[in-house]
């Protein structure tokens, strides 16, 4: 059994967001997306993608699986991390100069890896942050 890093195990899981977002009709427009204001600290989004005209914004939660763990990699997005991604979201809107009429959430898409099975397990949790 290969052991992966957690910075490995996260680009493991955002690809598998992304695959599951694709065949889901999504289409990636970036990935671990940094606004250009910020240069002091690392704040970023997953990836953001476009569906029926809206623009997603998705925070990719990957946990290796582990005897008895519950199925909740969701919840290491705490109040904090909630409120840097509500600003990088604003950020990108305002970079891209969207218009602000236009529909924009953020989802979180939980990954937990099973490393002897090598599958994955996969939820997407709409409008998971507001």
């Amino acid at each position: 059994m290969t052991e992966f890093s957690s910075k490995e195990t996260g680009r493991i899981g955002e690809d598998i967001a992304c695959k599951y977002l694709k065949d889901k009709g999504y289409r990636i427009l970036e990935r671990n997306y940094v606004p250009k204001w910020k240069t002091f600290s690392r704040e970023e989004v997953d990836i953001i993608c476009e569906k029926d005209r809206a623009i997603i914004f998705v925070e990719v939660k990957t946990l290796r699986q582990s005897q008895g763990e519950p199925f909740l990699p969701e919840d290491k997005i705490n109040f904090v991390k909630q409120q840097k991604i509500i600003k990088v979201a604003e950020s990108y809107l305002l970079e891209k100069k969207i218009p602000l009429d236009r529909k924009w959430q953020i989802d979180a898409i939980s990954v937990k890896i099973d490393p002897v099975s090598k599958k994955a397990k996969v939820r997407h949790l709409k409008n998971a942050i507001s």
